[in-house]
């Protein structure tokens, strides 16, 4: 969600931050800011409600001189509305702070420090973090002041709840982070004349050939006047080897949307040569040795947690790994996991499935699986994350970055995963999944030749009150992903729903200004008719996706969208997902909405 960036070193600043932020664009915010020194060593603060560019203005209108040291963030409001003043860093003459996450003890300690005299400014928690690391800067529990580390480890065990900090102060060039269930991620420059600290290791690319994530409660110390530059302390003072460190395998390669208006659509188009790559990695090149590890596991039952479009993966993983193995899947929405007083043996499984690998909810899921002794596996695209390094099993999906915020290549490449974890699990050939994914990757590139159809289609219902996706069987889980997209980009209502249960309430807002989009395949063929003659003899206005070749369908539907289902039937809904992946942007691209960024999301949620 919220995106940070420090540096201390001999550029300017300014542009290494604002080029950290610019790659953390697509996580989601709403505001961006900055703290940096003037050549008097004051602190000074540039913040803007809107997009980076906002920001950009302003310091090109105030030109601050160069300054070899500042902290940067992107704010994605969960505290406070969208102002400059809430905006990040909040500071004072002493001290800059940025914050990603939730200060759930919030209201009590501010409580607290006003009955003790101390003001607040701005309507955020983050705030609270900042007031509390003054006081102790000022006085420390012995009545003496603290030094910037001392008073930022007694600030930070007051706080509860999933959060990350930086800071940096007037009085030295140090730079300080801190988390606890959100990501951050340091490292310096290959002749250590440069030090950064950012919230993801992508905002790095280019400055650093090696990166180290700290483990929650540890500080990083970056300091350019010391003997060594970054240093790792527990929160009591001691040097600390509770740090992760990963050669950055990534290459900054700046991505453009090229001969596409978004990157939605680019990524969109992605697919078919993604599915080549993934099949060829896991069936003839490295991948094959992350299945080798998993296939000899016999749970009693796996506990699958995602959130979003990563939920619908796994429930499209339970139906294969139940019909393939027949091992129970109980899948979770992570954010509720928890709260259910899950029955845990570790004799099961915790599997877990995250585009990020930071989603706060995903993690809580898996700390509580790992705190009943249970073995986990992560389905996950960024590795090096959280998620991955708690992980006793990882099979990345190598999707590559994501840059829209509403995912599609990625679930498609979550849900190929689940297939081949399920294929290996049951010990059957792959040489057969091969030849399927390659299949699928072909049937793809027939779906994006019929764009213009679809966007025919789109431009004849785009205007309509309310959206309800069916689906029954395997198709059902693509319904509500379709459904999702919709809502994510398009900003209007639309639903997910098992056709069979059209009847039991949903069927009541059918009426002309309603769209049905019936998801069809060969399967269970005879029951979705019926609902679909449910649905026109309400005059419903009905969209069908399905088999070509179909008069009765045709027949039934305004509006008729026929697939090639000759390829592997367990993948044809991936076939039909990328049709209303194309159905969900055209709709948006004709009502004019921010479809890479949509308003209110984030692409990485590290909040619960």
């Amino acid at each position: 969600m919220c995106g940070i960036v420090g540096y201390v070193g001999i550029k300017n600043a300014v542009e290494v931050i604002l080029d950290g932020l610019s790659r953390l664009e697509y996580r989601g915010y709403d505001s961006a800011g900055i703290c940096l020194k003037d050549k008097d060593g004051k602190l000074i603060q540039y913040k803007k409600t809107g997009k980076l560019e906002n920001l950009t203005k302003v310091l090109v209108e105030e030109s601050p001189s160069s300054s070899p040291i500042g902290i940067g963030h992107t704010r994605w409001a969960t505290h406070g509305s969208v102002t400059d003043f809430n905006a990040h860093p909040h500071g004072n003459e002493k001290i800059n702070v940025v914050h990603n996450g939730n200060i759930e003890n919030s209201k009590q300690l501010k409580n607290r420090l006003e009955s003790e005299g101390w003001t607040f400014c701005s309507e955020t928690d983050s705030e609270v973090f900042l007031v509390l690391l003054t006081k102790y800067l000022q006085t420390g529990p012995n009545g003496s002041p603290l030094s910037l580390e001392e008073a930022f480890s007694l600030a930070f065990e007051e706080i509860e709840g999933n959060s990350a900090f930086v800071a940096m102060e007037r009085g030295s060039n140090k730079i300080v982070a801190v988390k606890k269930g959100a990501p951050i991620v340091c490292g310096q420059s290959e002749n250590g004349d440069n030090l950064f600290v950012a919230s993801d290791p992508y905002a790095l690319l280019g400055h650093t050939n090696e990166v180290f994530f700290p483990e929650d409660g540890v500080i990083c110390l970056l300091n350019p006047d010391g003997p060594k530059k970054i240093l790792f302390k527990e929160l009591n003072g001691r040097p600390s080897s509770r740090v992760f460190s990963q050669k950055q395998n990534r290459n900054l390669r700046p991505s453009h949307r090229g001969r596409f208006d978004h990157y939605m659509l680019k990524e969109i188009y992605e697919q078919p040569d993604l599915i080549r790559k993934f099949a060829d990695h896991y069936t003839h090149g490295e991948g094959s040795h992350s299945l080798e590890n998993i296939k000899n596991l016999t749970p009693r039952l796996f506990h699958l947690s995602a959130c979003g479009s990563a939920w619908h993966a796994g429930l499209c993983l339970k139906n294969f790994v139940e019909k393939d193995n027949g091992i129970p899947v109980l899948v979770d929405l992570a954010s509720e996991f928890r709260y259910r007083n899950p029955l845990l043996s570790d004799r099961d499984i915790g599997l877990f499935i995250s585009q990020s690998g930071e989603t706060a909810d995903t993690l809580a899921a898996q700390k509580l699986c790992l705190e009943h002794g249970l073995q986990t596996i992560s389905i996950i695209n960024i590795e090096g994350s959280t998620l991955y390094r708690k992980s006793d099993y990882n099979l990345l999906i190598k999707a590559g970055q994501e840059i829209g915020v509403a995912s599609t290549k990625a679930f498609t490449l979550m849900v190929l995963t689940g297939h081949l974890f399920s294929q290996k699990l049951a010990s059957n050939d792959l040489g057969q999944c091969h030849t399927k994914m390659m299949e699928l990757a072909d049937g793809i590139e027939k779906v994006l030749s019929m764009s213009d159809r679809i966007q025919e289609v789109a431009h004849e219902i785009y205007q309509k009150k309310g959206f309800l996706y069916t689906g029954r069987g395997k198709y059902f889980p693509i319904a509500l992903e379709g459904a999702l997209k919709l809502k994510e980009i398009a900003y209007v209502h639309a639903e997910g729903y098992a056709a069979g249960e059209l009847k039991h309430g949903p069927i009541a807002l059918i009426d002309q200004d309603m769209v049905n989009i019936a998801l069809i395949g060969p399967e269970l063929y005879g029951k979705t008719l019926s609902n679909i003659e449910e649905v026109r003899a309400r005059n419903g206005i009905m969209v069908i996706i399905g088999p070509q070749g179909d008069k009765e369908l045709e027949r039934l539907c305004r509006y008729y969208l026929p697939l090639d289902f000759s390829g592997s039937s367990e993948l044809n809904p991936l076939l039909v997902n990328v049709v209303t992946q194309l159905l969900a942007y055209y709709m948006a691209r004709y009502k004019g909405t921010d479809i890479d960024r949509p308003r209110n999301l984030a692409k990485s949620v590290t909040v619960e």
